[in-house]
C-alpha cells in the first residue's frame, strides 16, 4: 500500500497495530519513571490509585484519540481539522493537534538523549565494566557519562540514526515490521528477568511492597502523582495515538483496542516492578531513590550479583527496546504531518525532522538547563494541554452521533460511560495535571498538594 501524500496506508495486521501502539506506550516511563514514582509514593497504595486513573482517565482519552485519527485518516493536525469540519466546528480546533504534536517533538528531543544513556549502559554492562565496583564508584560512572558531552552526543546520534532508519521505511515495512519483532522479544526477556529475580533475589519483599496497600501513605500528592503517571505512561496527549489511529481500518473495534493497549502498558509497568524491586530489596537499596534508581542504584546491584553482567545487559536491552518503540512513534507523528504538507516524501521527511530533533537534542546534551526546559514544556504544558483539548473537543464539540459511529464496537453502556467521563471527569483531572505542572515549573505550591 502506498504511503505518501494525504492518504495513509493501513496497518498490515491488527497484531501489528497493537504491537506498535503498545510499544509506543511501553517506554522508558515503565522502567525509569514508574518504579521510582511508586517507590516515592507508598508502593502498593500508589498502584491502586494508578490503576483507577488508567481506567477512568487515560483509557477514555486513548479511545478519543484513536477515534479522531481513524475518522479522518490524516496526520494529527489534519485529523482534528477534518473532524472539526465534519462536526460543523471552527477549524481553529486543529490547535489541539498542533499542541499535541509539539509536545511529542519536545519529548523526542530530550528522550533520545536519555535513550543514548541507555545504549551506553548496554555496552558498558555487556563488556563487564561495572562488575565488582562499589556503589559509589558505579554512581560516579553515571556522573562521568553525562559529564562527557561528546560521548553523550555520540550515543544520542546512534539512537536517532536507528529511529530515523525505521521510520523512513514506512508504516508497514518499517514501523510494523520492527515492532512485531521487538515487542515479542521484549515481553519474553522481561518475563525471563522476572523469573530470574524470583529465584535469585528477594521477590517476597517486592511482592509485599507492590501488592500490600498502606493507605496511610496516601495524601493529595499521591493522587496527583498517580494521575500524572497514568496520563504520561499510556502516551496520550502527544498525538501518537491520533496518528496511529489514522492507519486503522474501519472494522477495528477502537474500544477493544484501547483496552488492550492500556492493559498491556499497565501490566508491563507492574511486571517491570517485579523485575526491579527484588534486586533493590535483596541488596538493601532504596526503592524511593528517584531517577538514580535506574542509572545508579540498579547497576550497583548488578555489579555485585552472580551473573550480574548478563542480567544487567538484558535489563538495559529491554530499556533500549522500550525507548526505541516509543521514539519511532514520536517521530512518525511529525513525518505524517510532513507527508501531507511538503514534497519531501517519507524518507526526506524522516531525515529532515530527524536532523532537527538531533540538533535540539545536542543542545540538551550540552545544557542541563535546556534539557530541563524541554522536559518541563512537554510534560507540564504541551501534553496535558493537548489531552485537555482533545477531551473537550470529542466530548463537547463533536456530535454524539459522530463519536458513536467511530466507537460502534462499544456497547451502549460502555459508550455512555465513556461519554460521561470524557465530558466531565477527564477534563477536570487533566486540568489538575496541567495546573500542577505549571505551578511546579514556576515553583508555586498548590494548596493541599505539598508533600
Amino acid at each position: 500500500m502506498a504511503i505518501g501524500g494525504g492518504a495513509h496506508s493501513t496497518w498490515g495486521t491488527r497484531f501489528g497495530f497493537l504491537m506498535a501502539a503498545i510499544g509506543s506506550s511501553v517506554g522508558l516511563g515503565n522502567f525509569w519513571r514508574f518504579p521510582y514514582v511508586a517507590g516515592e509514593n507508598g508502593g502498593a497504595a500508589f498502584i491502586v490509585i494508578y490503576l483507577v486513573c488508567v481506567v477512568f482517565i487515560a483509557l477514555p482519552i486513548l479511545m478519543a484519540e484513536l477515534s479522531v485519527g481513524r475518522h479522518a485518516r490524516r496526520s494529527a493536525v489534519g485529523s482534528v481539522q477534518k473532524m472539526a469540519f465534519n462536526a460543523g466546528a471552527p477549524g481553529i480546533w486543529s490547535v489541539a493537534g498542533w499542541v499535541a504534536m509539539a509536545g511529542g517533538i519536545f519529548i523526542l528531543c530530550f528522550y533520545s538523549v536519555v535513550a543514548g544513556w541507555v545504549v551506553a549502559y548496554v555496552f558498558q554492562m555487556a563488556t563487564g565494566q561495572f562488575m565488582g565496583l562499589s556503589t559509589d564508584v558505579v554512581a560516579g560512572r553515571f556522573e562521568e557519562l553525562i559529564g562527557d558531552t561528546n560521548a553523550v552526543i555520540g550515543w544520542h546520534t546512534a539512537f536517532m540514526i536507528v529511529t530515523v532508519g525505521i521510520v523512513s521505511l514506512g508504516v508497514t515495512k518499517g514501523i510494523e515490521r520492527a515492532v512485531t519483532i521487538l515487542m515479542p522479544l521484549f515481553f519474553t526477556m522481561l518475563l525471563a528477568l522476572v523469573i530470574y529475580a524470583a529465584f535469585t533475589a528477594d521477590m517476597g519483599a517486592a511482592l509485599a511492597y507492590l501488592f500490600t496497600p498502606d493507605f496511610s501513605e496516601i495524601g493529595p500528592q499521591t493522587f496527583l502523582a498517580a494521575l500524572g503517571q497514568a496520563f504520561f505512561s499510556i502516551g496520550v496527549g502527544s498525538a501518537i495515538m491520533i496518528t496511529y489511529g489514522s492507519y486503522l481500518p474501519r472494522t477495528d473495534n477502537l474500544a477493544g483496542s484501547a483496552t488492550i493497549i492500556t492493559g498491556a502498558d499497565t501490566l508491563v509497568a507492574i511486571v517491570a516492578g517485579l523485575a526491579i524491586f527484588p534486586f533493590v530489596f535483596a541488596f538493601a537499596l532504596d526503592p524511593a531513590a528517584g531517577p538514580a534508581l535506574f542509572f545508579q542504584t540498579l547497576p550497583s546491584a548488578f555489579a555485585q550479583m552472580p551473573a550480574g553482567q548478563y542480567v544487567g545487559t538484558a535489563f538495559f536491552v529491554l530499556a533500549f527496546i522500550a525507548a526505541l518503540t516509543s521514539s519511532i512513534s514520536l517521530l512518525q507523528v511529525v513525518v505524517a504531518f510532513a507527508e501531507e504538507h511538503t514534497d519531501f516524501g517519507r524518507t526526506g521527511s524522516a531525515v529532515f525532522f530527524g536532523v532537527i530533533i538531533w540538533l535540539v537534542g545536542c543542545g540538551a546534551a550540552f545544557s542541563g538547563g535546556f534539557f530541563d526546559l524541554l522536559d518541563t514544556l512537554s510534560g507540564s504544558v504541551f501534553l496535558p494541554l493537548g489531552g485537555l483539548l482533545i477531551a473537550v473537543f470529542t466530548g463537547w464539540v463533536v456530535a454524539r452521533s459522530l463519536m458513536r459511529h467511530e466507537l460502534a464496537g462499544a456497547s451502549n453502556l460502555v459508550f455512555n460511560i465513556w461519554r460521561f467521563l470524557i465530558r466531565f471527569l477527564v477534563p477536570i483531572a487533566v486540568f489538575l495535571i496541567l495546573a500542577a505542572g505549571i505551578a511546579s515549573a514556576f515553583g508555586v505550591s498548590l494548596p493541599g498538594l505539598q508533600g
